[in-house]
């Protein structure tokens, strides 16, 4: 997964990775070539007295060490610059992808794993490629090359390189090998933590209104703890490693020197080639260890991509038509016929065999029990999820061989939990329509009944709005979200409980001022309260996913027991009559 990600994202940055390589294989032949220079200046120089040679060599060695800098600065920024660019690449992808999925693919990931995705786990797969880039590329470069020159130095030495190498690689591989399982159980457990902390901020009110700061602070504790213990298995491997390495290493330095002492008492090698073996020894055992440390970090990084790559390969269920119709009347005409919707894996389905036809210049209510499929069902005219069986026909035009822009257009959906965005009033009306006016935005304030509490304001229209509108009431939020739908005059309205959070003489006014703006449109409200529907063209009863019954209020008092029971608990006989 990880070899794929960056293989697809790594493309457009070709020519600055392949300029990188370069610069990064010419400063660490600059590296190599140093000790060898050294080696001259002892056995040639220093041993024989020639301070001339010492002098000139040394010169080679500043402008040697000159261009290696050059290099590898070269080398760090082409890097820094093309890892800083795949992140954003991928987290632009990420996102592109998530704002194709319905409400399905949301719940499936839930929004703190996605949260995860987009920001850790992208970053742990950006710090790879990062290293990578600084770090991995010159390893196998001075590894080999510090073999090549070991073995110019002195052949029987170079022996030792078969034992120890083989040794490192097989304490590093132990190490990696039980810390993958770990790294994949961190950032689950990641997930876990921003699900509470996520669920605690966000019911902040909640929680302090039942007193339960303590059970919280808890349950926060328990997913805080399991991400520790994880984190603290996989740090007691890493901090195993380098005490591992550094063992190895400074094993590997002794017996080079026991070895190249008797090479160098029987005649078969001289001081200087000693001292160069030893500097590419260590080269070569510090290759070892930065890829050492890269191998620390895939495994990581590894199950990030594998993560990240769920994400970009899962498609939508909701999946826009190819070449779709533009050429809508846009009359308003909504009529759902013989619909059935499933949830994935379901036993039931939430809607069946759902009948239902709503006309321009009416108003059609849609009530039933909780958990009766009434917000599903409004949620498939606009294709937030899409029906499994039977069509959704706007204008006579099924919805799912529409253009989303003309369906969209042509449908506005104020949700039951409205959601404002951080910004202003005027900039959260302005989702409606980005053009309109001022005159306009007051107009749609008036009808929704907001006008005034927006005139209330001190900055009025550029008041402040919290991200999800906390720094309104819950009246306020959906009034806010009504106007907001209004400045986009759409055929059809649909109202998703909208109407809940206001008080009763707020609702009649309210609905007494839509009546008159949407009387051209397709109005379709599902309401709890009965006093909110009473009045409507239509009313449809749901109940357990099914249309039970269908009339005005009056029609289905007399004849309808569900509807019936629903009206008696909320009104008495003389008010339901």
């Amino acid at each position: 997964m990880l070899i794929r990600l960056l293989r697809s994202h790594l493309k457009p940055y070709r020519k600055s990775i392949a300029v990188l390589i370069v610069l990064q294989l010419l400063s660490t032949l600059a590296n190599l070539y140093l000790p060898t220079l050294n080696a001259d200046i002892i056995d040639n120089g220093v041993v024989k007295g020639d301070t001339g040679y010492i002098l000139t060599t040394g010169g080679v060695m500043i402008g040697v060490t000159v261009v290696g800098i050059l290099c590898q600065i070269g080398a760090v920024y082409l890097g820094a610059r093309s890892a800083m660019a795949l992140g954003r690449d991928v987290r632009a992808s990420v996102f592109s992808r998530v704002q194709t999925f319905s409400a399905r693919e949301a719940g499936h990931f839930g929004a703190p794993s996605l949260i995860t995705r987009t920001t850790n786990d992208v970053q742990q797969v950006q710090m790879l490629v990062l290293m990578t880039f600084t770090l991995m590329v010159a390893a196998p470069i001075m590894c080999v090359g510090g073999v090549i020159m070991a073995l110019n130095q002195d052949v029987p030495l170079s022996g030792l390189l078969l034992v120890i190498v083989p040794v490192l690689a097989a304490v590093v591989g132990s190490i990696i090998v039980r810390m993958r399982p770990l790294f994949r159980s961190m950032q689950e457990r990641i997930d876990g933590v921003n699900r509470v902390l996520r669920e605690q901020i966000t019911g902040i009110r909640v929680i302090r209104a039942f007193v339960k700061d303590t059970h919280e602070r808890e349950r926060f504790g328990v997913a805080n703890n399991r991400l520790k213990d994880v984190g603290m298995r996989a740090g007691s491997l890493m901090s195993m490693m380098f005490p591992l390495v550094m063992a190895v290493v400074n094993l590997s330095s002794v017996a080079v020197m026991w070895f190249g002492a008797h090479r160098i008492d029987s005649g078969g090698m001289q001081i200087g080639a000693l001292t160069a073996f030893l500097s590419y020894l260590m080269q070569i055992l510090m290759s070892v260890m930065m890829a050492t440390f890269m191998f620390m970090m895939v495994p990581r990084a590894e199950v990030c991509a594998e993560r990240i790559q769920e994400v970009l390969e899962t498609d939508t269920t909701v999946v826009p038509p190819l070449a779709g119709l533009r050429d809508l009347d846009r009359h308003g005409h909504l009529e759902l016929r013989g619909v059935e919707f499933r949830f994935p894996g379901a036993d039931a389905a939430v809607l069946r065999d759902i009948d239902l036809v709503a006309r321009p210049g009416q108003t059609t209510a849609v009530i039933g029990s909780t958990g009766s499929g009434k917000s599903t069902l409004l949620n498939l005219v606009p294709r937030l999820v899409d029906v499994t069986a039977g069509q959704v026909l706007v204008d006579g035009k099924d919805v799912r061989e529409l253009d989303p822009e003309v369906l969209n257009r042509a449908v506005g959906l104020v949700p039951q939990r409205p959601y404002l965005f951080s910004g202003t009033v005027r900039s959260n009306l302005r989702w409606g329509d980005p053009d309109a006016t001022d005159e306009q935005l007051w107009h749609a304030l008036e009808v929704a009944q907001a006008r005034d509490f927006v005139e209330g304001l001190p900055e009025g229209l550029d008041a402040p709005i919290a991200q999800g509108g906390t720094n309104v009431s819950g009246g306020q939020r959906q009034r806010l979200a009504i106007a907001r739908t209004l400045i986009r005059r759409p055929e059809i309205y649909l109202f998703d409980d909208t109407f809940s959070a206001l008080d009763y003489a707020t609702d009649a006014r309210l609905r007494a001022a839509l009546s008159r703006e949407t009387a051209e449109a397709t109005v379709v409200i599902v309401a709890q309260r009965v006093s909110t529907i009473r009045d409507a063209d239509r009313i449809v009863v749901l109940d357990e996913g099914r249309v039970v019954g269908s009339g005005t209020h009056h029609e289905l008092m007399e004849t309808n027991e569900t509807y019936r029971e629903i009206v008696l608990s909320q009104l008495t006989e003389e008010e339901a009559a």
